[in-house]
């Protein structure tokens, strides 16, 4: 049906549109739990077990040394070693060698956060650009200082 303008009905009333629901979205809880999922299973890469194979025989050795150390006789032995290097004049030889420092220092490494494979590859990519930019960049300081000074020297 037409009105005197010539419109219809159907364009005087609003079209009814469908709401369209959006998927909820995850929480930072949730998306915690799935890194930590991702982090108990990883799928091992090609690098990864390249990498494996080199390592696992180091590991081996390590394991079974100590697994050893936590054995008669060489746990009792240990407990000895531990008594002698805690006695006041072998702990003052150390101060003096510096093994507390080396010690303590070991220790903190352990505390570091190292960062992925592929961050170190990004960072060293930036450093690596940085510096042919910053060298470049000195290079043509010096070139343009050095003509300068000749004119100014040699006139």
């Amino acid at each position: 049906m037409a009105d005197s303008k010539g419109t219809k009905d159907s364009e005087l009333t609003p079209a009814i549109t469908k709401r369209r629901l959006r998927a909820p979205t995850e929480t930072v809880r949730q998306r915690a739990e799935k890194v930590q999922a991702a982090a108990a299973n990883p799928t091992p890469t090609k690098k990864r077990l390249v990498w494996r194979g080199f390592t696992s025989p180091i590991r081996l050795v390590w394991r079974s040394i100590t697994w050893l150390s936590h054995r008669p006789p060489l746990k009792q032995i240990g407990h000895g070693l531990r008594w002698f290097f805690a006695r006041r004049p072998v702990k003052f030889l150390g101060r003096l060698l510096g093994l507390h420092y080396i010690a303590s220092s070991f220790r903190e490494v352990k505390l570091v956060t190292w960062p992925t494979f592929g961050q170190s590859m990004k960072l060293t990519r930036a450093v690596i650009i940085f510096s042919f930019i910053f060298g470049t960049l000195i290079a043509g300081v010096d070139y343009g200082l050095d003509k300068l000074f000749k004119q100014i020297i040699i006139k």
